[in-house]
């Protein structure tokens, strides 16, 4: 049995192409070739704990993922994910690997999917990126957009200057020309290709500033009481994409838009489905575009196989 640490995982990561991997989950998943329970949940005073596990049939591997969200972790000095990567045989049942992720994997694969969304959803002129949020999801989702995009002009909201000047110096560094709003309203007015990467239990765009040609990509809205979208905005969505049906149905910002009545279960289309090409997605840069990600097993089953099998 193999124990990876961080910083192993850190080292390997950069060499690897995880894009493709985790589209082939994300395929598997649509085409129900990866068996996912529902999300094991532990919500507490002061943060929460997520346990995602699954497998893909015909695959070597099952895994079993946790890791957990402490937001006033920084305020102690700490950071606010934590967790841990469990690889076992599906041959044997014998634990193969314990990879010492400390969450960071679970922080990979969710900015590599919103990449893939940008990839299969935005407009082919993305005029300017819009991220809300400066936290480490928001670094990330704006440096794997590189990979799919050449938009170098982003326009990012956060909750104080401060937070805002130290994300500005950060992703300057890696080549992005930064603009800053403690407006969220500029976000939907100024870019086409926006991320949404916060806790909130709030709605913070609004479906009456919305334009046509916009892509969204919502990302921090993974529990039933989260919420950065108005749901009247994916009412005016042409598309509206989820990671997985199933687990929207009970959580993000679809959940929040099938309560209000705004959508139904019928409007939606599934990531995989339109990566495979079996769907539909943006066919007209007029359109608007909404994925919801909640994030599923499958990207951390691709995500830890990859770097195990890169480091055996």
């Amino acid at each position: 049995m193999k124990i990876i640490p961080l910083e192993r995982i850190k080292e390997i990561l950069p060499s690897l192409d995880l894009i493709p991997a985790i589209e082939t989950g994300f395929v598997a998943y649509s085409q129900e070739n990866a068996v996912v329970p529902p999300v094991g949940e532990l919500i507490l005073d002061k943060g929460e704990v997520h346990i995602k596990y699954g497998y893909l049939k015909k695959d070597d591997y099952y895994v079993i993922k946790i890791a957990s969200g402490f937001y006033d972790n920084p305020k102690l000095g700490l950071p606010s994910s934590n967790g841990l990567m469990l690889l076992f045989s599906q041959e044997t049942g014998e634990l193969v690997s314990i990879l010492l992720d400390e969450g960071y994997l679970t922080d990979i694969r969710t900015a590599i999917a919103g990449a893939i969304a940008a990839k299969h959803l935005a407009p082919k002129n993305i005029e300017r990126i819009g991220i809300v949020g400066t936290g480490i999801q928001a670094r990330l989702q704006l440096s794997y957009l590189s990979h799919v995009t050449i938009c170098k002009e982003v326009l990012v909201w956060g909750r104080g200057d401060i937070q805002l000047v130290k994300y500005k110096i950060e992703m300057e560094k890696q080549g992005f020309n930064i603009e800053t709003t403690l407006d969220t309203a500029e976000i939907l007015q100024k870019c086409n290709l926006i991320v949404t990467n916060t806790p909130s239990a709030t709605p913070l765009l609004n479906a009456s500033d919305l334009q046509a040609g916009t892509h969204i990509t919502a990302v921090g809205s993974d529990t039933p009481d989260k919420q950065e979208l108005d749901s009247a905005l994916l009412k005016k969505a042409d598309v509206v994409v989820a990671d997985s049906i199933s687990q929207c149905m009970g959580r993000g910002e679809i959940y929040k838009a099938i309560q209000a009545g705004h959508i139904s279960s019928d409007d939606l289309v599934e990531l995989g489905a339109i990566i495979a090409g079996t769907k539909a997605g943006r066919t007209d840069d007029n359109q608007i575009t909404v994925a919801d990600l909640t994030g599923v097993a499958v990207q951390d089953i691709k995500i830890t196989e990859a770097v195990y099998e890169a480091l055996s």
